[in-house]
């Protein structure tokens, strides 16, 4: 069993690591808003032809 104990308390700070760094980022970084400009094709705005 000393095996098992091992893999679950490592797979337990692993998570921890996971979900610290998760929080710190979630908390201390804050996004930049700016614009952003997508280009649509025009023969998307033509309406379709039947065939």
């Amino acid at each position: 069993m000393p095996t098992l104990f091992r893999f679950l308390l490592s797979l337990a700070v692993l998570s921890g690591i996971v979900v610290g760094s998760m929080y710190s980022l979630a908390t201390f970084v804050q996004p930049k808003p700016r614009e952003i400009t997508i280009r649509v094709p025009q023969d998307r705005f033509l309406p379709q032809q039947p065939q």
